[in-house]
C-alpha cells in the first residue's frame, strides 16, 4: 500500500488553464493523460519522483460522468470553483479491499495522446464522496513502465500534504495505520472547519518548497 497520486478538479476556467495555472506555480508543465472513457473525464498529469503524480481532471459532458461515482464526484468539486478532489493509494492486490468494503472494484482504462492504453481497477470513490478526506484504491494492470509517473524529473517529488481530517478514521478506512501509505510524505493532519479532505499539497522543485 503506497501513496500513488492526487486529484486536483478542473475550476471554472476549464482543465488546460487550470493545468497551466498549477504548472505555472510549480515550474513544470502538464502533459496531456486522456480520457477516461468509463468516468466521463480526462485529465492532464504531473509526473514526480517516487512513482507518484498529480492530475488535474476535468468532467466531461457525457453521460458517463453522471453515472460513475468518479465523474459525480470531480463534477460536483468543479461545481464548487475546483480544487483539491482527493488522494489515491495503490494496492498490489485489490480483492481484500472489495472483500473488506462489500463490493466490486470498478475497472477503468484510458488512452493516452500517443495511444498507449493505461489500465487499472479502483474501488473506494464512494467513500471519498461521502467524507473527502478518506483516499480511494487503485491496482495498476498496466506496465510499471507505463504508470503515470514515468519520465518523471527526479527534481520535483511530492514533500507533504496537508489534510483537514482525523488519522484515526483515515487508518479505520485503509485497514491498517495511515502512515503506511504516506511513510515517504510529510502529513499535517488540521482539525476540519467544514468539509474534510486535502488542503493543500507541498512540492519539492529546484527552486525549493512550493505549497499549491
Amino acid at each position: 500500500m503506497r501513496l500513488d497520486h492526487l486529484s486536483y478538479a478542473a475550476g471554472p476556467d476549464g482543465l488546460i488553464a487550470s493545468a497551466e495555472r498549477l504548472g505555472a506555480a510549480v515550474g513544470r508543465e502538464f502533459v496531456d493523460g486522456g480520457i477516461h472513457p468509463r468516468f466521463g473525464t480526462r485529465n492532464m498529469i504531473l509526473p514526480l519522483a517516487d512513482a507518484t503524480y498529480i492530475e488535474v481532471v476535468e468532467a466531461l459532458d457525457h453521460p458517463a460522468s453522471d453515472k460513475a461515482p468518479f465523474g459525480q464526484a470531480v463534477k460536483a468539486r468543479s461545481a464548487l470553483g475546483g480544487g483539491w478532489l482527493g488522494w489515491v493509494v495503490a494496492v498490489p492486490d485489490i480483492a481484500p479491499l472489495e472483500a473488506r468494503l462489500g463490493r466490486s472494484a470498478v475497472a477503468g482504462h484510458r488512452h493516452r495522446p500517443d495511444g498507449t492504453e493505461l489500465s487499472w481497477k479502483q474501488i473506494g470513490v464512494n467513500g471519498l464522496i461521502a467524507d473527502p478526506q478518506l483516499p480511494f484504491f487503485v491496482q495498476w494492470e498496466s506496465a510499471d513502465d507505463l504508470h503515470p509517473s514515468s519520465g518523471a524529473d527526479a527534481a520535483y517529488s511530492l514533500a507533504g500534504i496537508e489534510i483537514a481530517g482525523d488519522p484515526l478514521r483515515v487508518s479505520e478506512w485503509l485497514g491498517e495505520s495511515v502512515e503506511a501509505p504516506l511513510e515517504d510524505v510529510k502529513v499535517e493532519w488540521v482539525a476540519p472547519h467544514g468539509t474534510p479532505g486535502i488542503l493543500a499539497a507541498q512540492l519539492q522543485t529546484p527552486d525549493g518548497l512550493v505549497r499549491i
